[in-house]
């Protein structure tokens, strides 16, 4: 189930091999779809094949769609293509696909993986394992810990963040935290974005894959994706 989980990739090319123009095709030939009536996920995912920029600053505000070069945040991209055309797309299935994830027009994984290459579509995959299942697996470890605390008979139960990450990585977060930071080369006042806790995860994952059997990382799976279903009603990526 490893190689499910994780596979190294190079989500996109060096920045440097990227032609100055490619950006604005990728967003000419998303409004020239919708302009001539095709269905707009499919000319969204067609959009994204074509995008070879991992960080952009755009309307005043950062966007990192890759983390370490290998996990891709699609939806992000898929969010910021949705910006160029406000309006002009299906609020409630625009709130669906960028809240949930959720493609509404029955593509299957392997037609999202032909949109957008074998690259990116693995790169998806990383950033779902890495940062959305990761995610859940700290919410079912926690779980776990309130209900064993509970039929000890504890009812008030504190934050068990520490507890998580002991059972998780063998450390405290603030350990774990110190040394993403260092990894990271980021410095101690850094604010934590949502980018950063999304670095953060992925980092954590990486460590998870390199220092426990797979047998261990493949219950885990399990357990996170459990746990997911229970909150989304399913385990699928998209």
């Amino acid at each position: 189930m490893t190689k499910e989980i994780y596979i190294p990739v190079d989500v996109f090319a060096p920045v440097a091999e990227v032609p100055a123009t490619v950006e604005s095709e990728a967003t000419t030939h998303f409004k020239q779809g919708l302009a001539s009536g095709r269905p707009w996920q499919q000319v969204l995912l067609e959009a994204i094949g074509m995008w070879t920029i991992p960080h952009e600053y755009w309307r005043g505000r950062e966007y990192r769609y890759v983390i370490q070069s290998e996990a891709f945040d699609w939806l992000l991209l898929a969010e910021r293509l949705c910006a160029e055309v406000d309006g002009r797309l299906p609020k409630l299935e625009v709130e669906q696909l960028l809240f949930n994830g959720r493609l509404t027009h029955d593509l299957a994984a392997k037609e999202m993986r032909d949109y957008l290459g074998y690259n990116k579509y693995r790169g998806v995959l990383n950033f779902w394992y890495g940062v959305v299942v990761e995610d859940a697996l700290h919410l079912a470890v926690e779980d776990e810990i309130r209900k064993e605390l509970r039929g000890g008979g504890r009812n008030s139960i504190e934050d068990l963040g520490d507890e998580v990450f002991k059972r998780l990585y063998a450390e405290e977060i603030s350990t774990m935290e110190q040394d993403f930071r260092k990894y990271m080369t980021y410095p101690p006042s850094d604010e934590a974005t949502l980018t950063y806790q999304k670095e953060f995860l992925y980092w954590l994952f990486k460590y998870r894959l390199k220092y426990w059997d797979p047998a261990r990382v493949a219950s885990d799976a399990r357990k996170a994706l459990k746990k997911l279903e229970s909150i989304r009603g399913t385990t699928s990526h998209i």
